[in-house]
């Protein structure tokens, strides 16, 4: 499965030093929103869809205290319609997406694809609906889904995958998309597992935000700790699902790639290493030709 790697929404929250351990302590940072765009055999599939052309549009809409603290840009060419349509493809092709929550900067871009199917964890959605608390108040933004999308609900249980729990398949494809619980930074955040010609790919949303984090010995600036905390809806969980994924990465860092969703740093090695072997292609079907024998 071909995999794009899309920035669907740059973020430049001030104090760099504190978000990235380096500059000034009052420059401006720069974040992203990660988004994989799937050529799967039934069509495509997104995950994540970063901010979308109604955010851009009505930014108001997002809350002042998400622009105040994160100062996106909101471009429409960062939209994940724009850039689906700048590669050339029919974004009415667009048949699932997979939130790996619904935060206003992950879900953004779902009313872009009022076609598509959405798949999300059961708890995750009714978290959104319900906005509960103060802090989902905040952070679900209802005018996303005002149109009613197409939600496939999913529970939380499944079968083993590298040792990580609960793992179930994507419905509607026979892609290898899957759904891996990673609760804690929301009631129902999940991560999203695909399986590539290089090897499997897990997109783990925020239940990271810094690369250093999934070091053996773990590192994060100060601020992203504290941001990380303040957000989430189960620390202790959310710290528990980041040990799981250290684990994973020690074990099999040889067949499983991890990324987050805001770490710019990962989203350019990533992008650079897809562009590169979509340029080479003969390349890699010598590597894997090589394999075989």
């Amino acid at each position: 499965m071909r995999v794009h790697h899309l920035n669907c929404g740059s973020m430049c929250p001030l104090g760099r030093r504190l978000l990235t351990g380096e500059g000034g302590w009052m420059a401006p940072a720069h974040l992203c929103c990660h988004c994989l765009l799937l050529e799967g055999r039934q069509g495509l599939i997104l995950v994540d869809t970063g901010l979308g052309t109604a955010d851009v549009a009505q930014p108001q809409s997002l809350g002042g205290p998400f622009r105040a603290v994160s100062r996106p840009h909101l471009q429409i060419s960062e939209t994940a319609l724009h850039q689906i349509r700048e590669l050339g493809f029919d974004p009415r092709d667009v048949r699932h997406i997979v939130p790996t929550h619904l935060d206003l900067d992950h879900a953004g871009g779902i009313s872009d694809f009022p076609h598509a199917d959405i798949h999300v964890y059961a708890s995750e959605l009714q978290a959104a609906l319900t906005r509960s608390s103060l802090m989902e108040k905040m952070r679900y933004v209802p005018r996303q889904w005002a149109h009613g999308p197409k939600w496939v609900s999913h529970g939380l249980e499944g079968d083993k995958w590298f040792g990580m729990e609960s793992v179930r398949a994507l419905q509607g494809t026979d892609d290898d998309v899957l759904l891996v619980p990673l609760v804690g930074h929301t009631r129902g955040h999940c991560g999203v597992a695909v399986r590539t010609d290089e090897g499997w790919l897990l997109h783990c949303g925020d239940a990271y935000f810094y690369r250093g984090e999934m070091d053996a010995d773990p590192t994060c600036p100060i601020g992203l700790q504290f941001f990380q905390w303040l957000l989430a809806m189960d620390n202790r969980k959310r710290l528990a699902n980041q040990r799981r994924l250290r684990r994973l990465k020690a074990r099999f860092g040889d067949e499983i790639t991890l990324t987050s969703a805001h770490d710019p740093v990962e989203l350019s090695l990533l992008s650079s290493a897809a562009s590169y072997r979509a340029s080479h292609p003969f390349e890699f079907e010598d590597d894997m030709h090589q394999t075989a024998a």
